[in-house]
């Protein structure tokens, strides 16, 4: 069993312009899981940076409204709503609304800086 407090975890600033708490991850984990979960936080007004990542990704927002762009769509999200991304898709995350973007991201298999290509 493995047990994070979020208020143990220090945020990192993403290359994709998002502060970020890493929850889980292969590196800090007991049980040889093969996925990543951490929390993003975007603020008013920011995106995260065009980019492409070889493994799928679900969103799950926890607070606020914004915009996911998928492979040349763009949809409108808030609070509940979760989004599949599959692997290899362009994509950014905006904050549309006036409080902090803040969601949930499950990478799998396990989010590696080697996997994401940054493309702006």
């Amino acid at each position: 069993m493995s047990l994070r407090k979020d208020s143990e975890i220090d945020s990192i600033q993403g290359n994709e312009g998002t502060q970020i708490k890493q929850y889980f991850h292969p590196h800090n984990t007991l049980n040889g899981i093969n996925y990543s979960l951490a929390q993003f936080t975007l603020e008013p007004g920011k995106k995260s940076k065009l980019h492409r990542i070889r493994s799928s990704e679900t969103y799950y927002v926890l607070q606020g409204k914004g915009k996911i762009s998928v492979d040349e769509n763009t949809y409108d999200i808030e609070k509940n709503d979760s989004v599949y991304v599959p692997p290899n898709s362009k994509q950014f995350i905006a904050n549309s609304g006036k409080d902090d973007l803040r969601f949930l991201c499950i990478v799998e298999p396990a989010w590696k800086a080697d996997d994401e290509t940054l493309l702006e």
